[in-house]
């Protein structure tokens, strides 16, 4: 079985290399999806804090929430534990 990475920015799985975002030089990044990062720079100059509020925003109108029997308050709580371990916010 493989094992999952998720990315050290928003942690959203990286389940295959479609998902990763780039380096200057246009190679694959493996810490990091597309979203986050293009180009050897992140996407955005947001806060942990803004991240976190985007993500739980992204969780419910695609409604992976409701899929998984979540309120947005249990999901922000978990994403404040996660998201101190992600290598962009050390």
């Amino acid at each position: 079985m493989q094992e999952i990475t998720y990315c050290q920015s928003c942690g959203m799985p990286l389940e295959n290399q479609e998902m990763l975002g780039t380096d200057a030089g246009g190679s694959k990044n493996q810490e990091y999806c597309f979203y986050c990062y293009q180009d050897g720079n992140f996407t955005s100059e947001r806060t942990m804090e803004e991240m976190i509020a985007l993500s739980v925003q992204h969780l419910k109108e695609d409604r992976v929430l409701k899929a998984q029997n979540k309120t947005e308050t249990e999901a922000r709580e978990f994403m404040l534990g996660l998201f101190p371990q992600l290598k962009r916010w050390q």
